[in-house]
């Protein structure tokens, strides 16, 4: 079972609690660099607590508050049990995978930036042990000032710290000497920090700031209970840890501080996208259909939405947590925006009010399959964004996103193939060869639309997050935002409903009395057709 909670809900009333409860569902990403996780009867042997980009004089502040094994005495006194604090490359986390069981990455030697605090249970000590260069990355013991403890259970006792050479912090208890070993190659120092326990609880707490710039980085915080290593060995243990990230700048990560601007200047890009749009239909009202209404909603839902988004973002940076009702906002608009978008694009492959009326039974079906997913990976966004990353099923819904996401991006392709196969099985048949032609090569852009779509903001922008420095992972958002507008640009512009647009002209019902010429360009069956003397009888106007 795993608890998570976000700073910023509070208490209150039981109608106001029954209020915040929903609300936890709905507050993800848009909450304060406050992280609470408890867990109970946990089994996993390593847990990715957290990952977080600092910059110089950032700091990390963890605060086990409780820590139940659930074995026999004897039994604890051998247990291998601990923090990891590692440096890893830009947009990934260390993966712990069953194959790699017998290896406790406690037990590790590394060159590699690390800290590992190894908790003794027998000595009542947590023994801080760091590999590879870091001359200027400070351990403190207890939390910053600012920061209210835990109630109910003992702190360690006070200690003071002390610098060594090397820029680390040992501690002493006021009545003892502190402990420090340092390997003679240099490299490996250790520091000692107190633990806590009362009634087979454990609980201690320390902060790291990072003192200059070579230490700046992605860090990636992990849990590891060593005992449960081995399958079918594992025992229940209980764990509640607090954490809390902070750049010099504000709460959020290096990855996300340019994200405020970002989402501003997107949101006004799509905003004046749908005014401008919404002038096209205004000056073409002959020629306007409820598909093009549609598609102004679209954009304007995406701005706000955006908009919403980037509000969370400043209160967050600002003062670590959201204003709630327009979190909420957010997730409601961005729940019409997902439904939107893939209702368009798949009524716009289909060719509805373009090229007929109603959609075929298959079509049917695919909308009946996207619509659902839609609203499966819109709550599975909503779970991830309002869990800790080291909660059980945080992996699980992580997935489930992903391979939805997948599936309903294949899925909206299919009425484009098909609308692509019944103009090309049309233009030989009914004897109008250049207006299907025409109809035909615009289908297949929009085919090439999607798949580029799809292609960049899925794949393209996974491969930039991966490959480029921390500080710069926002180029992700960039490239998905960028690539969006992009494609509803150009979407637009194939699709504008324009008098003399040979693409949007839908066949009547009584085409065969009307008198038509096709007036061809001399390269062809290309763009430039028109047709005259056809009447608006029988045309769907809006």
């Amino acid at each position: 079972m795993a608890v998570s909670e976000r700073r910023g809900l509070g208490h209150g009333s039981p109608a106001e609690s029954g209020q915040r409860l929903l609300l936890l569902l709905l507050l993800g990403s848009c909450s304060g660099r406050i992280h609470r996780l408890a867990l109970t009867g946990e089994k996993r042997a390593n847990i990715q607590l957290n990952s977080f980009g600092f910059y110089t004089n950032g700091s990390l502040e963890v605060d086990l508050s409780l820590l139940r094994l659930g074995l026999q005495e004897a039994e604890e006194k051998s247990l291998l049990v601990g923090f990891s604090l590692s440096r890893v490359r830009s947009g990934r986390v260390h993966s712990y995978s069953t194959q790699d069981f017998q290896d406790c990455p406690l037990q590790r030697n590394s060159s590699s930036f690390l800290v590992l605090f190894l908790i003794n249970t027998k000595d009542l000590q947590v023994h801080v042990r760091k590999y590879g260069e870091q001359k200027k990355l400070f351990i403190f013991p207890g939390l910053l000032p600012d920061v209210p403890s835990e109630p109910g259970l003992p702190k360690p006792e006070p200690t003071v710290p002390r610098k060594v050479d090397s820029g680390t912090s040992t501690t002493s208890k006021p009545k003892s000497t502190p402990t420090v070993s340092q390997s003679p190659s240099g490299k490996n120092k250790e520091l000692v920090l107190g633990l806590s326990h009362l009634n087979n609880y454990y609980n201690f707490s320390f902060h790291v700031v990072i003192g200059s710039q070579a230490e700046e980085g992605q860090y990636s915080l992990n849990f590891h209970n060593c005992n449960n290593s081995v399958p079918g060995k594992e025992h229940p243990y209980d764990i509640t840890v607090m954490i809390r990230e902070k750049n010099p700048d504000g709460f959020l990560s290096a990855a996300e501080m340019p994200l405020f601007k970002l989402y501003m200047v997107m949101s006004a890009c799509f905003l004046a996208a749908g005014i401008f749009w919404v002038s096209i239909l205004c000056r073409n009202t002959y020629s306007v259909f409820k598909i093009h209404w549609l598609m102004a909603a679209l954009a304007f839902t995406k701005s706000i939405s955006l908009l919403f988004h980037s509000i969370n973002y400043y209160f967050i940076n600002s003062q670590g947590h959201p204003i709630e009702g327009l979190a909420v906002m957010h997730y409601i608009t961005h729940l019409l925006k997902g439904a939107l978008l893939f209702i368009t694009i798949a009524l716009i492959g289909s060719g509805w009010a373009f090229i007929k009326y109603v959609l075929s039974d298959k079509e049917k079906k695919v909308f009946g399959i996207v619509i659902p997913l839609q609203v499966l990976a819109n709550v599975a966004y909503i779970i991830i964004e309002s869990r800790e990353e080291g909660a059980s099923d945080y992996g699980l819904w992580k997935e489930i996103l992903f391979l939805v996401d997948l599936i309903c991006c294949g899925a909206i392709l299919f009425p484009v193939v098909w609308s692509i196969r019944h103009l090309q099985d049309a233009s030989g048949t009914d004897g109008k060869v250049a207006v299907n032609l025409a109809k035909l090569k615009l289908f297949r852009h929009y085919y090439v639309m999607v798949i580029c779509y799809v292609y960049f903001t899925r794949i393209i922008a996974i491969l930039l997050r991966v490959a480029v420095p921390f500080q710069w992972q926002w180029l992700y958002q960039l490239l998905v935002e960028g690539s969006t507008l992009a494609f509803f640009v150009l979407t637009g512009y194939k699709f504008q409903p324009a008098g003399d647009n040979p693409y949007l002209q839908l066949p009547q019902e009584d085409e065969e009395d009307v008198q038509m010429e096709q007036v061809m360009t001399d390269s062809g069956f290309q763009e430039g057709l028109s047709k005259v003397n056809k009447t608006a009888s029988g045309r769907e106007l809006l």
